[in-house]
Parts: C-alpha cells; structure tokens; sequence
C-alpha cells in the first residue's frame, strides 16, 4: 500500500508566525481551533503547502512563495473562489474555510481549507508503482475525471464568473511568451522556435468549459483502500474557462511516456507500466466528450511551452536568491528538455 502524503518540518525561511496566524484564526474561522502543529509539504513547486493540525481537525493552509510577483498564478483569492463555487456542484474538491488577503498577518495572502486524506502519487512513488491492472483502471478514471469537469454547467455553478472565454486561446499564447520573455535567463532558440509557431498556428476555439489548467496525477488524491478511485482534486490556481483542449493539450504535456526525456519524467508517474498512452488518453477522452480532438498537436505543444515557462519562472526566482530549494537549480535542464519535445511534437506531428 502507498503511503498518505505527509507532511514533514517546515524548511528554513518558510516558516508561519504562529501566533498571528491563531489570532487571525481565532476570529476569521473559529472552527478550526487551538493549533498544534504546522508543517509543510516538501513536494511541489509552486505556491506553499502548510499543514495545520488543530482541536478542530485537519487544516491546509497556502500562501505564494517568496518572490513570486506572478497574480494569475498565486492568486489566493482567486483561487479560494474557485473552490467556494466548485464545492457544491463537484464533490471532491477540498471544503474552503476561510481566506486572508491582509498581507500583515503572516506576510502575504493566504487561504485555509479542510484536509482531504488520502493517497497522492508522486514521482518517488515511480520504485513503489501500483500493479499494472490499477494503473490501467486508474488512468482511465483520471481521463473520465477531466471530461467530468469539463462538463460541468458554467452558468448554474457560477463558474462563468472566473474568465473571459473570448480570445482565450490567442491571450494565452501571447501570455505565456510575454512571461518566458520576462523570466528568461539563458538562450534556449527551441523555446522561441515554439512560441513563434504557437502565434502562427492558433486554432478557433469551438467551445467553451471550466478548466483545472495543472491536471495530473500529482494533483490528484485517491482512495487508500482503493488507489483507483479519485476522491479529491487539489491545486486550482489556475483554473478558469475557455478551450477545453487546452486543458486537455496541458494534462498531455504532463503525461510522460517511457520513451521521454529522463528529467520530464521525473515529474510523473504516467510512464510507468498499465499506465494509458498519450494516445489512448486522446481517444478516450474524445469518445467520453464527443469533442473534435483532431488538431490536439497545438493543444499540446502550448502544453509543453507552459511548462516549460513555468519551470523557468521558478529557475529564475532561484537564480534571483528568492528560495533555497536546490531542486530549482536543475530547472533550466527541464526547460530545455520540455522545448525540445515541442519541437519534435512539431517537426514530427506526433504527440
């Protein structure tokens, strides 16, 4: 059996003031109670992840990490009201609890919302797999999951709320080369060799649906006495609406297969055996949303480039002395690995 995700001390220079934190608390949302614990967990590169053990149960807490200047991306209350319209109408998505945007009490925003527990895989899970026959199951579940969430009515749910689906496409191409511009520390020509051929191949948008935007295994927590079944999933910051290809084309540029570069893989579990093919997650979730997939190769290849800038924006913070996590120096390494797939994804047409 895998283990629960858990969390471990919190490193140096990430540490919360305790007692402004359970004052603020005290206050905003009494339920939690008295604190007796924070920790942190070490995975993931993006916004913090706190764990907060209380007399009212079990806490996560997240805030932006130091340095970061990026809103879409670490918006807290942006995505507090993501999951404050996606409770009622989506069952697994962790229950919302309070938001701060006073950046007094514990140095920046922050959010608090109940702890789901459960199973998570992440990439040290890769010498420890599940068997074959549960990867199947399970990749299969995650792909219906998508086109579960894409099918959910934005107008009743409010969801419509989050974004401006006109242009989506053409805004986010644009947006993301404008970021790797503003992030850029070493040359790396693949990187503007697919951001040129993004602007130049941009597809017309046919529909409109709510995005998750980071959809992979890693933001997904299963069932501990069944790893098949999704139960929750976390990391909605940079959900909205749009193109739902577009969410489809970035959970592709996630889904590693055996034969991808070493450090892309290190990302995710999808490459080990009974795991579905970046194909065969295209025909499924073609056959389970009846959409029109046939020009998935852009979707894709705006996927890799994301994140590819992603990793980037985080290299250059730690370029800058904002964080001390060594992971973030091999970085650049990602960022070159994940351009050059783009590349082959557009010389070759094959995802």
């Amino acid at each position: 059996m895998l283990p629960i995700d858990q969390p471990v001390d919190v490193r140096a220079g990430e540490e919360l003031p305790a007692g402004a934190l359970q004052t603020w608390l005290d206050t905003h949302a009494p339920q939690v109670g008295q604190i007796s614990s924070i920790r942190q967990f070490p995975s993931g590169f993006s916004n913090l992840t706190y764990a907060l053990t209380a007399t009212g149960g079990e806490f996560i807490l997240r805030k932006p990490p130091a340095g970061a200047n990026i809103k879409s991306a670490h918006d807290m209350g942006r995505e507090f009201r993501v999951l404050s319209l996606l409770f009622p109408h989506f069952n697994r998505v962790p229950k919302p609890v309070a938001l701060c945007e006073d950046v007094l009490v514990i140095g920046s925003s922050f959010y608090v919302m109940e702890r789901l527990n459960g199973i998570i895989l992440r990439a040290s899970h890769a010498r420890s797999p599940l068997p074959r026959q549960q990867f199947m199951a399970l990749s299969r579940n995650l792909v219906d999951t998508l086109v579960e969430i894409h099918a959910l009515n934005i107008q009743t749910t409010g969801l419509a709320t989050l974004g401006k689906p006109e242009g989506y496409v053409a805004r986010q191409v644009e947006g993301w080369t404008q970021r790797y511009t503003k992030a850029e520390t070493d040359s790396i020509p693949a990187m503007n060799e697919s951001s040129a051929w993004l602007i130049a191949n941009q597809p017309v948008s046919k529909e409109v649906a709510f995005l998750h935007n980071d959809f992979k295994y890693d933001n997904v927590v299963l069932d501990v006495n069944d790893p098949t079944r999704i139960i929750g999933i976390l990391d909605w910051e940079m959900a909205t609406v749009g193109d739902p290809l577009m969410d489809l084309g970035a959970a592709l540029a996630y889904w590693c297969e055996p034969t991808d570069h070493p450090l892309t893989r290190m990302f995710n579990v999808s490459w080990l055996p009974g795991n579905l093919s970046r194909k065969e997650v295209i025909d499924r979730y073609a056959a389970g949303s009846g959409r029109d997939v046939s020009n998935i190769s852009f979707y894709y290849v705006f996927g890799l480039f994301k994140n590819a800038v992603i990793a980037q924006q985080i290299y250059a913070r730690w370029k800058a002395g904002f964080t001390q996590d060594p992971r973030f120096g091999q970085l650049i390494d990602v960022v070159k690995a994940l351009a050059a797939q783009a590349v082959h994804a557009i010389e070759t047409k094959k995802i």
